[in-house]
């Protein structure tokens, strides 16, 4: 028996991983510009800075959690790529940071270049539109460790702002404005108890069910595409004290990050249109509102806070934004105050 064929014996097979870099570098590739130095397959990916008087690089890292599990079940890839980088970007235009470059890591029981390729081309196609690099990456494969279609992602952004631009919530003062900025739905977060309301396991048959509220079938709901908020927000950060992306711990456990000790954001869910998804998973689940809001974003993928002076122009030049509420004095332990008469 030869060495390659022991290995392949054992469950990896160096032909597909071959394939799989082919067709991840064919899709990396277009994302390439003028800061990148060398090709797909050095050690490591090389990146030129452009001209900055005192650079602060800002990295964030991410999965897309057990939503990989919906796109195994429905055999679409590309999406949980887009989500993967936007995820990663959002968390660094926090800090006012412009994204350079993003890296991944893919790995899967049983390697499908084909999967793979397309996880590279939602990546790619991410990366794009907001002129990020996707570097490099890495495929493993793991027989033993992933099972069946399993696989899993994770990637990694590294972004630059400079030192006088860094946005972290630290000039946000009482009486300033909350404005909210709608998502797409879930986004990528609280995918485990969503499986766990509607009985998503080994089959796809709950994810082919028509929801008349949702005007879609299940699973085309939960593979919308996590927003990425950095186009239309990076002309505007000058105006911006403070963002906060909502995430896993939704409003509750996100918007508190951002706010300096003594002051809490009173938010009024009247404000803003959750989408029918949370109605659906709160009432098929049995969920109490306290809890959707600590899990989900409720209808809100980013939070903005900034003067009320510029609350107006900053809604009128983000696309669905609205004021969602204020910052006020801290009273008790919570981090966030949701008004309770609307929700």
């Amino acid at each position: 028996m030869t060495s390659d064929s022991s290995y392949r014996a054992a469950g990896v097979d160096d032909d597909a991983a071959e394939k799989a870099v082919r067709l991840i570098g064919r899709h990396a590739r277009t994302t390439f510009n003028t800061h990148v130095l060398g090709d797909i397959g050095f050690f490591g990916g090389l990146y030129q800075l452009g001209n900055y008087r005192e650079p602060v690089l800002v990295s964030s890292t991410d999965g897309v959690g057990t939503k990989v599990r919906i796109a195994s079940l429905l055999g679409r890839f590309e999406s949980v790529g887009a989500d993967l980088v936007n995820q990663c970007v959002n968390d660094i235009i926090v800090a006012g940071a412009r994204p350079l470059f993003f890296l991944d890591y893919i790995a899967m029981g049983s390697l499908v270049p084909e999967k793979a390729g397309a996880l590279a081309k939602g990546m790619a196609s991410a990366c794009r539109e907001i002129d990020c690099v996707l570097i490099g990456g890495e495929t493993a494969e793991m027989p033993g460790i992933y099972s069946g279609g399993d696989f899993d992602l994770a990637g990694f952004v590294v972004g630059v702002v400079e030192k006088d631009s860094i946005i972290d919530g630290s000039s946000i003062t009482l009486d300033d404005t909350v404005i909210g900025i709608p998502s797409s739905g879930i986004h990528s977060n609280g995918f485990s108890l969503v499986r766990k309301v509607f009985g998503i396991y080994a089959s796809p048959e709950p994810l082919d069910t028509f929801y008349p509220e949702l005007g879609r079938t299940l699973g085309e709901e939960l593979l919308d595409t996590h927003l990425c908020y950095y186009e239309m927000l990076k002309d505007l950060l000058p105006s911006i004290k403070g963002m906060a992306h909502i995430t896993g711990g939704g409003l509750v456990g996100n918007v508190p990050r951002i706010l300096p000790e003594g002051l809490t954001a009173r938010l009024d869910p009247s404000s803003w249109t959750a989408h029918p998804i949370f109605r659906l998973i709160q009432k098929v689940g049995n969920i109490s509102l306290d809890e959707m809001y600590r899990v989900f974003n409720m209808g809100l993928g980013m939070v903005v806070v900034c003067s009320s002076e510029k609350a107006d122009d900053l809604c009128g030049a983000i696309p669905g934004a609205s004021i969602v509420g204020q910052v006020v004095s801290k009273t008790g332990d919570g981090g966030v105050v949701i008004e309770q008469g609307d929700r």
